[in-house]
């Protein structure tokens, strides 16, 4: 099943770890039990949803350094 999420008054913020030709993404806090994503470059274009469960463990796994890729 499948349902739609009204992101039209999301309140889009940007990482402060963000540069201004960077790479980016913005997230919209504050709808339950999701994060939408999207890409800051095109904020007029799709967002991704994430359970809250799949973004707090990406966030985790950011922190610990699981991608650096050093």
């Amino acid at each position: 099943m499948s349902s739609s999420l009204d992101l039209s008054s999301a309140l889009w913020v940007k990482s402060s770890h963000s540069s201004d030709g960077g790479q980016c993404i913005e997230v919209a806090p504050g709808f339950p039990n999701v994060m939408p994503v999207r890409d800051s470059k095109d904020p007029s274009g799709p967002a991704l949803v994430f359970s809250s469960s799949a973004w707090q463990s990406f966030v985790t796994a950011v922190r610990a350094g699981e991608f650096d890729g050093r």
